[in-house]
Parts: structure tokens; C-alpha cells; sequence
């Protein structure tokens, strides 16, 4: 045990220093691209908003305030009857799914980069300067941790693990009660990468990791043991900015698919025994991919919303009259996809044909993180610390 824990360490040391320059290269240059950032060179205008004759009543269950994420993506995360968030000020919060009412509210004592990641035990938020915290249910702190450097996508709790990828492309795995590293997979770091934060998804005793270059990987949590890997985007062109080819948001699985969507790449399906690819259709996205039992959705970086069949691949729809709104991730969410854009507003399209059902708006700030199915009700967080939850009728 203890030549295990001195053996990581050594690969920290090893990777550290060539990593870390890496990557604050790739970031400083690609961040005036970014789509998340306001210095975006895209200045095309949104599309105007398609005036329709709404057909579903769709109701706010609850509403909360939690701070605002500036520039980061804090996405919520449902772990049994409870919704927890977070803010870049520090603040974690454990709400009541049903009502919204905060069972509590902590300041975790620093700044905080991404998160929430959490089940029923555990509440893992990441801090500046790469800190992994680990709270329990109660909000108590349960311990703390130093990554290998920055990181932006929410830790994913599971299987007693905590697992984090910080910007170095490091995945590492922390035992859940303890804190303690059981082992670290680290990969090679682009030239340049987008400034977002692809996700992990558990799923059993398995790991789907979403990292930049277009590359998703299969991780054993027993040992980190990378069980295969696959290609959702492949870098192609004539300068680094054109070989940008990151995976976006988080994998998802359903069934014995895994589906994810890459940045100037594909939306494609895998099979999660051997990678094996089921499908794969041209498309860029910078936000993630989901699916429900017959359908992937994905809203692709000029505003289009797509449908495909899960069997197959077969584009079902898409509606394009989002344009440039800067949709966040699709969610199914009964009879309806549900997006929400840049300046708020939630958009509910017909999962059969992708019409517009109907149209709500949480605040006047961007929507950028995943929505969250939270039993009967859809939680979005926008970018000034809005939570809203809402129903359909």
C-alpha cells in the first residue's frame, strides 16, 4: 500500500510542470474563441425569437438563488430527494427537490472553480488553485484535496470514489470517505483545447471520460485500468485552431450505449463493452450530448437543435430556429426537449418533431450548464445564481 501511494506521487511529480505549461498555453490562447467567454470573435447577433401558440403549460415549482458563476459552469446535481449548487463565491447548497428550500447553506471557505458532484453521502465541489472539497450530506466537511492543477469540470461522485479532471488532463480517483488517491490515469494534453469542461459519467464499475482532442476513454474504477478508447472528433486542418476537436459536456450512457458530441467533431454512439462505434453523424457542439430510450439529442454551436435515433443514427429532426442563442445541453423531459440560451430563456420543443411547445424565461443571464431531471420537475441554474425548477402540465 504504501509503495502505491509513493509511486503516484512520483507520476505527479513527472507530469506535473510539462503539463501545467501546456495547458496554460492552450487556455491563454484559445480563450478569445472560447464560447463561453465574452470574448468571443463570434459576434453574429441571435436569432430573434419565433412567435408561436404555445401548447404546453409548463409552471415554476420553486425558485432559489445561489450566486452568481461568472464565468464558470456550476451545474446542479440531484443526488436522492435533494438538489445541491454552487456559486464561484464559495457558496454549496443542499436544496429540497420538491420545494427548493435550503436544508443548508455553507461558505466552503474559498473561491470555487466547478462543481456540484454528489450522491447521497457525499458533496464535492473543486476550489481555486485545483482544491478538491468533499462535504457530507449534513454540509460538513469531509475532507480536502490538491489537484494536480486547475479544474473546471464538476468532480462525479460514485461507487464510493470521487473522480476529478483537472486541466492537465489528469483523471484522478479519491476514495469518497477518506480522501485518500487510489489512482490517477493521465493523458496528453493538446496544443490547444477549448476553455470548457468536458464531464465523467459512472456508470457500475465503469468510468466514461470525456477529454479534449476528441478522445473519450473507458476507465475500470477499480484500478483506473483504461478499458479502451475512442474517437469522437478527429483533429483535422492546417492550423491548432482548426485541430480543435474537444469532447464536450458529459457522456451518457443508456442501455449499452455511451454517446458524446465533440467541438469541430461528431455526435456518435459506442458501444460500452469495447468502444465499438454504433454510429456517428457530423456535427460541432461545445455543450454535451443527451438521449432518452429512442432519441440523441444535441444543439450544435450555431443554434440547431438535432434528433437522432438512438438505433441507427437516423437524423429524426432539427430545428434551426435558435440560431446563435448559445443553447446550453438538451434534455428530455416528457413529451419535450427542453434547452435553455444566453439570455435565459428556456425552450420547450416537441420530442417527436422538435415544434415549439413552449417558452419560459428564469432571469436575463446565460443558461450554460446541463439541466438536471430532478423526479417531476426540470432544474436549470443560469450564470447569475438562479435556480429555477420548473413543471409541465
Amino acid at each position: 500500500m504504501h509503495s502505491a501511494v509513493i509511486n503516484i506521487a512520483k507520476i505527479g511529480a513527472r507530469f506535473g510542470c510539462v503539463a501545467a505549461v501546456l495547458v496554460m498555453t492552450g487556455c491563454a490562447t484559445i480563450e478569445e474563441y472560447n464560447p463561453f467567454s465574452g470574448k468571443s470573435k463570434n459576434k453574429t447577433p441571435p436569432s430573434e425569437l419565433v412567435e408561436f401558440k404555445s401548447s404546453m403549460a409548463v409552471r415554476t415549482a420553486w425558485e432559489a438563488s445561489v450566486g452568481d458563476g461568472e464565468k464558470l459552469i456550476f451545474t446542479p446535481a440531484q443526488a436522492g430527494d435533494s438538489i445541491y449548487v454552487a456559486a464561484a463565491n464559495g457558496t454549496l447548497a443542499r436544496l429540497d427537490g420538491a420545494t427548493g428550500k435550503a436544508a443548508w447553506r455553507i461558505d466552503a471557505g474559498m473561491r470555487l472553480s466547478a462543481g456540484v458532484g454528489a450522491d447521497e453521502k457525499t458533496v464535492v465541489v473543486a476550489g481555486e488553485k485545483g482544491m478538491i472539497l468533499a462535504f457530507d450530506a449534513s454540509g460538513k466537511q469531509r475532507w480536502k484535496m490538491q489537484a494536480s492543477s486547475e479544474v473546471l469540470s464538476a468532480p462525479t461522485v460514485g461507487a464510493d470514489l470521487v473522480l476529478v479532471r483537472s486541466v492537465d488532463n489528469r483523471i484522478s480517483a479519491y476514495d469518497a470517505e477518506t480522501g485518500a488517491r487510489k489512482w490517477i490515469v493521465q493523458r496528453t494534453v493538446p496544443a490547444l483545447t477549448l476553455r470548457n469542461a468536458p464531464g465523467i459519467t459512472i456508470d457500475r464499475q465503469v468510468a466514461y471520460v470525456a477529454l479534449p482532442g476528441g478522445r473519450l476513454i473507458a476507465v475500470t474504477l477499480k484500478s483506473g485500468a483504461v478499458l479502451w478508447e475512442a474517437a469522437v472528433g478527429d483533429p483535422k486542418g492546417s492550423t491548432e485552431l482548426e485541430r480543435i476537436a474537444d469532447t464536450s459536456g458529459s457522456p451518457v450512457v443508456i442501455g449499452r450505449d455511451v454517446c458524446a458530441v465533440a467541438f469541430q467533431g461528431r455526435v456518435a454512439c459506442f458501444d460500452t463493452g469495447n468502444g465499438a462505434q454504433r454510429w456517428s453523424k457530423e456535427l460541432s457542439s461545445d455543450v454535451g450530448v443527451a438521449a432518452d430510450e429512442r432519441f440523441v439529442f444535441a444543439a450544435d454551436e450555431r443554434g440547431s437543435v438535432s434528433a437522432f435515433a438512438r438505433d441507427g443514427g437516423v437524423s429524426v429532426w432539427r430545428n434551426s430556429k435558435l440560431a446563435y442563442r448559445r443553447l446550453s445541453v438538451p434534455v428530455s423531459f416528457g413529451r419535450a426537449v427542453a434547452v435553455g440560451d444566453a439570455q435565459g430563456y428556456i425552450h420547450f420543443l416537441s420530442r417527436e418533431d422538435g415544434a415549439f411547445l413552449a417558452r419560459v424565461r428564469a432571469d436575463k443571464s446565460a443558461i450554460i450548464a446541463a439541466p438536471v431531471v430532478a423526479g417531476a420537475n426540470l432544474v436549470f441554474q443560469t450564470q447569475s445564481g438562479t435556480v429555477v425548477a420548473l413543471t409541465t402540465e
